[in-house]
């Protein structure tokens, strides 16, 4: 008998919502190939019956041979998850450019190439989800964060557009926005932002905002790996799905207050 499952790609599937999103999916029953640098770090999901996949997601040539040798082994990409990302944290000032371009790729331009490789397949076929990994920082905004958050809100703005133009092919589009999660992204975050930011005129704010991300303690990130399931599974998916520690609390206050009071609860968090 011919396989029926659906095929999915999970980016950046070596750790955090990537890694349990692509053993939930393989619960659900979904033919999996996880896809990171490390292939190493995903043995969990070759066990549970998926497939490693070496992507380096700011290389076209990587992105291109692993797309190539999904749709060669399954017959197609029913399902991408666009999760690998990273922040880049420390003062507009002192973050050197190249390393903000390079924010840019991994979060923006190393999706959107992925995105464009697998849309021609899935309007062939009629149909298709693309679940793009945003953050509510792509929504509000933190200090020291500018290129993360500015990278997060260009996956927002191009997330909305995208589903406008692939809703007539039947492709869902979905936003997943999520809070404080228990991942590497905080360490990775305030470990650039003290390299960066360190021995600078900004190190005061540096460290209180390293200080303040140390003492927060996020969701498991199975719990975004469940709304990513549930929101694939539902036959009119949500355009977006806040999910996580903080998320709804922090989105609805950016929604009511003005700038200036918003600015000034942030300043107090950090203790400034």
């Amino acid at each position: 008998m011919a396989d029926t499952r659906r095929t999915a790609l999970i980016t950046g599937a070596s750790s955090g919502i990537g890694k349990e999103t692509a053993l939930a999916l393989i619960q659900a029953n979904y033919d999996v190939y996880g896809a990171a640098r490390r292939i190493n770090q995903m043995a969990e999901i070759v066990a549970a019956g998926g497939h490693s996949l070496e992507l380096d997601i700011t290389d076209e040539k990587s992105i291109a041979s692993a797309a190539t040798y999904i749709e060669e082994a399954s017959g197609g990409i029913d399902l991408l998850i666009n999760n690998a990302g990273y922040g880049c944290y420390g003062a507009v000032e002192d973050v050197p450019l190249e390393e903000a371009r390079r924010q840019f790729e991994v979060n923006l331009f190393g999706l959107a190439y992925i995105t464009r490789l697998v849309l021609p397949g899935m309007r062939k076929r009629g149909h298709g989800k693309i679940v793009n990994i945003s953050s509510i920082g792509g929504k509000i905004y933190m200090p020291m964060g500018a290129w993360y958050h500015a990278s997060k809100h260009a996956v927002e703005g191009f997330s909305d557009a995208l589903r406008f133009e692939a809703r007539p092919f039947g492709i869902d589009v979905i936003i997943i926005e999520p809070g404080l999660i228990q991942t590497h992204w905080s360490g990775i975050a305030t470990d650039n932002m003290l390299t960066y930011s360190g021995g600078t005129a900004y190190d005061s704010a540096a460290r209180k905002t390293t200080e303040m991300f140390r003492g927060l303690k996020g969701s498991d990130p199975r719990k975004v790996a469940r709304i990513i399931v549930k929101a694939v599974s539902a036959r009119k998916p949500r355009s977006r799905y806040a999910v996580g520690k903080y998320a709804r609390p922090l989105l609805t206050l950016r929604k009511i207050l003005p700038d200036r009071l918003y600015d000034w609860l942030l300043r107090k968090r950090i203790g400034e």
